[in-house]
């Protein structure tokens, strides 16, 4: 039997995890929405254009189907975002299995579009690459920050770092990040 109550607007994450653990369909359409626009941009800046709308639609399949056994031993945006990063891994693993080239040639994307379009797709392969080759520390909190917008101060909670550290960590991996594309 299917819950349909309204839900509150400003519902949060645990109460609608709880509602839908309770049977309301609604629920989780609303973390759907509420979490949509930082799962889709997190995965846009590390994989490929093409593949972006599949390899988000398989994080939330993933979701509701582990959502019923969501115990809440940390935040729900937490464990949405190591769902994300599990489903980028798999898609990479899956594509070196398929033996194909993790990006496509620039030559190729460049075919496909012209004028102003084009130089932004090679800005976006170029980033994608470098981002691949950073340690997995530093990939994280640039796409903490540029990704999921998130403020230093939420950076420093969710990682459990102070925020001197985290800013420093920031830096470093801008650092290093402007290493790999020069």
């Amino acid at each position: 039997m299917q819950n349909t109550t309204a839900l509150p607007q400003d519902a949060t994450d645990e109460f609608l995890i709880q509602q839908y653990q309770d049977g309301s369909r609604e629920a989780f359409d609303e973390l759907y929405h509420r979490h949509l626009p930082r799962v889709f941009k997190r995965v846009r800046y590390v994989v490929p254009e093409n593949d972006v709308e599949d390899v988000t639609q398989e994080i939330f399949i993933a979701a509701i189907r582990s959502l019923s056994s969501f115990r809440g031993d940390a935040k729900f945006a937490t464990w949405l975002r190591t769902l994300t990063n599990h489903k980028v891994a798999e898609f990479y693993r899956r594509r070196t299995r398929k033996q194909e080239p993790q990006l496509a040639p620039l030559s190729d994307a460049i075919a496909q579009v012209t004028g102003s379009t084009s130089k932004s797709m090679e800005e976006r392969i170029y980033i994608q690459r470098a981002l691949q080759q950073l340690p997995e520390n530093y990939r994280e909190i640039i796409l903490l920050r540029f990704a999921e917008d998130l403020q230093f101060n939420e950076i420093a909670d969710l990682t459990n770092q102070n925020l001197e550290a985290t800013k420093s960590l920031f830096r470093r991996a801008i650092a290093a990040l402007r290493t790999h594309l020069e």
